[in-house]
């Protein structure tokens, strides 16, 4: 079973006073995501890269371009619609947000179960939402699931989040920033969880994240955006170690490191200060990403 992505594009209509005009979030972006693979999806605020997680996940709807599984076009609505979505999930960034803060955790992972026919009874029910906390590394299952998210911590709400997204069967994960809003001293064995998870299932992930050094080390393959345009592409160490984009040289150079002393080029520099003036003038400092 493969995803693929073909010459996605996004538009949005802008309103300024009595004109209007369409800005351009996603343009004609093409992947593919095999099962077992992590591709990152890289850039920062405003490049589209959750645009594209939203599009994928059916939130939004294309401009143009297609979203197929195995060649066949993903539908609009009906149970088609329901089977696709059981087969693609998304962890969001914000564990919290993501989660309904009036009901249990319980509550949350029975719901996935029943919708997709998972399970039937109450007893299976029961069974393996403690199963899905214990994949996830939350213990004791029976005192989690009888909570509620405001009594978990950022960590463990996030583990929920990916233990809800695994209740219908999920076959590919879409992750949009999922460390982000996490302690650091966490961040890494979500990840470690995420990589165990994908090799136990053979999930395919889309990896989206402004953090290079994650991106590296927990995907396959690197996808570098900007201002809605795939840049650069290529294996995970190719693109880090041997960066061929002036985009994709700033983001190495923006990222901490004590050899540079925090010094850009001077071309790169340049590159972000012209920025997209149109844009900016349309949004000043909001981004769609």
């Amino acid at each position: 079973m493969t995803l693929e992505v073909s010459h996605l594009t996004k538009d949005y209509k802008i309103r300024k006073g009595l004109k209007s005009s369409n800005l351009r979030a996603v343009n004609d972006v093409s992947f593919t995501l095999e099962p077992g693979k992590t591709i990152a999806l890289v850039g920062e605020s405003g490049s589209g890269k959750s645009t594209i997680a939203r599009m994928i996940s059916k939130l939004e709807t294309p401009s143009s371009g297609s979203i197929n599984i195995d060649g066949i076009a993903t539908p609009t609505g009906g149970s088609g619609l329901r089977k696709y979505r059981k087969n693609v999930q998304m962890v969001f960034q914000d564990p919290f947000a993501s989660l309904n803060p009036f009901h249990t955790i319980a509550h949350h992972l029975e719901r996935p179960l029943r919708l997709h026919k998972k399970a039937r009874t109450q007893s299976e029910v029961d069974a393996q939402i403690i199963e899905l906390l214990e994949r996830v590394n939350l213990s004791p299952a029976e005192s989690i699931a009888r909570r509620r998210p405001h009594e978990l911590s950022g960590g463990q709400r996030q583990r929920v989040a990916i233990a809800r997204a695994l209740a219908p069967g999920a076959k590919y994960l879409i992750a949009d920033e999922p460390v982000s809003m996490l302690d650091v001293s966490i961040r890494l064995s979500v990840l470690n969880l995420l990589a165990r998870l994908q090799r136990e299932d053979n999930l395919g992930v889309l990896y989206i994240t402004h953090d290079l050094a994650t991106a590296r080390h927990f995907s396959d393959e690197i996808l570098v955006m900007y201002k809605g345009n795939i840049v650069e592409r290529g294996p995970s160490d190719d693109v880090i170690l041997n960066p061929q984009h002036d985009y994709t040289k700033l983001l190495l150079g923006a990222a901490p490191n004590p050899a540079n002393h925090g010094k850009l080029r001077d071309s790169v520099r340049a590159e972000l200060a012209a920025g997209d003036a149109e844009n900016r003038d349309q949004f000043g400092t909001r981004g769609l990403g």
